[in-house]
C-alpha cells in the first residue's frame, strides 16, 4: 500500500529506499556523495574542494532570511569549508507584499555581510502551491583537498563534543514566534534572552576552528536536535556511542521554555550547537574557545552499542529519533 508520509524529516528507512536506492550515476570528481548522515556533496576541484548543501526554512516566520543564510552555510562549515555564497530559491504564496520581499531580503543580504558572502542568485515566484513564504538556499564553500571533514570520520575512542547548548535554534524561534503560548508560563527576561539565540545561529567560526584542531565528524544539530544529530553522525560512520546525558549542555532559557511546554530540549531543533566528534588528544575545547564558543565534552564514539547514560545510574539504547520536538509542539498547538 502506497502510505501517505508524514510532516518532518523522512525516517533512514525511507531515505534509502525512496531516495539513495535510486541514485546510480557516478563521477569520478564527487568525493562525498548523498548518504545518511552527510548534508552536503564534496566535489574535486584539483588542490581544493568545493562544498555544496542545500536547506529550506519550514518551521520558522521570525527572521526567516536570516536563518535561511546561516542553516546552509552551517552545513558547509560542517564539513571544514569556508562558505562563498548562496543561490536562493523563494516560493511566494499569492498576495505577498512588497514590503515582504524587501524586508526578507535585507534579512538574508544583513546575514550575508556577517559570514562575508554573496547571494549568487537563484529563482523567485508567486505560487497558489505554498502556503506561506518557502525559503530554499544552496550554500557553496571552498576547503583544501586534505582538509576537510565528513559526518562518517568518527573513530573508535573519539570524544563527543557539543557546543552552546541542545536546542538552541529552537528556543529561539519559541521564543520569537509562538511567545503567547509561553506567556505567564516564562519570565518575560528570559523571553528575550532566548529570542537573542537567533542572533548567534551561525556555527561557521567553530566549525572551522574545530577542523583546523583534528575533527574527525561534525554535524550542524538541526532537525532532531541532538539525539538526531547524533543518530546521523553514528549511522554515516557506523559506530556506537556512549553518552553522559547529564553533561550534555541545556542553557536556562531552553530549559525554561522547554519545561514549560513539555519538551524534550535535546530532542529540539538546534541549527548553532555544532556535534564534533575528535581523537582525545585533539584540542577541541581550546579551539573553539579563542571563536568565544564553549564545547562540552558528552561522551565517546564506541564499536557499535549506542547507550545513553542518565544521572541515576539508568542506561538505555539510543534509538532512531521521532518527529522533532518542535514539530510536535506545532501539531499540538495549531493541529
Amino acid at each position: 500500500m502506497d502510505w501517505p508520509v508524514k510532516a518532518g524529516k523522512l525516517s533512514p528507512q525511507k531515505l534509502r529506499s525512496l531516495v539513495f536506492d535510486r541514485l546510480h550515476q557516478r563521477r569520478r570528481d564527487i568525493l562525498l556523495r548523498p548518504g545518511l548522515g552527510e548534508d552536503s556533496a564534496i566535489i574535486d576541484f584539483g588542490e581544493e574542494v568545493c562544498v555544496i548543501s542545500t536547506d529550506p526554512i519550514t518551521g520558522a516566520a521570525h527572521r526567516l532570511g536570516w536563518l535561511a543564510v546561516h542553516v546552509s552555510c552551517n552545513d558547509v562549515a560542517a564539513n571544514g569549508a569556508e562558505p562563498v555564497g548562496i543561490q536562493v530559491a523563494l516560493l511566494l504564496p499569492e498576495g505577498t507584499t512588497d514590503k515582504f520581499i524587501s524586508e526578507l531580503m535585507a534579512d538574508m543580504d544583513a546575514a550575508c555581510a556577517e559570514l562575508g558572502i554573496e547571494i549568487l542568485g537563484g529563482h523567485t515566484e508567486m505560487t497558489s502551491q505554498v502556503k506561506g513564504p518557502l525559503v530554499v538556499t544552496t550554500a557553496l564553500g571552498r576547503a583544501p583537498r586534505n582538509g576537510y571533514v565528513t559526518s562518517s570520520g568518527s573513530g573508535v575512542g573519539d570524544t563527543i563534543y557539543v557546543t552552546k547548548g541542545a536546542g538552541f535554534e529552537g528556543t529561539g524561534v519559541l521564543a520569537s514566534d509562538h511567545w503567547h503560548a509561553l506567556t505567564g508560563k516564562v519570565e518575560p527576561s528570559v523571553l528575550e534572552r532566548a529570542r537573542l539565540f537567533l542572533d548567534q545561529i551561525s556555527v561557521v567560526p567553530e566549525a572551522l576552528a574545530a577542523a583546523k584542531a583534528g575533527a574527525s565528524a561534525m554535524h550542524d544539530i538541526t532537525e532532531g536536535g541532538f539525539y538526531g544529530a547524533l543518530w546521523e553522525v553514528l549511522a554515516a560512520s557506523s559506530r556506537g556511542c556512549e553518552i553522559r546525558i547529564a553533561d550534555v549542555p541545556v542553557l536556562q532559557e531552553t530549559r525554561a521554555i522547554c519545561d514549560a511546554l513539555k519538551l524534550d530540549p535535546l530532542g529540539l531543533i538546534s541549527s548553532g550547537s555544532l556535534l564534533i566528534t575528535a581523537p582525545p588528544n585533539a584540542p577541541i575545547v581550546e579551539a573553539v574557545a579563542e571563536v568565544g564558543v564553549k564545547a562540552y565534552p558528552v561522551g565517546q564514539v564506541t564499536a557499535k552499542t549506542r547507550e545513553l547514560l542518565f544521572p541515576e545510574g539508568n542506561r538505555c539504547q539510543l534509538t532512531e529519533p521521532a518527529e522533532d520536538e518542535l514539530w510536535r509542539f506545532l501539531a499540538k498547538q495549531y493541529g
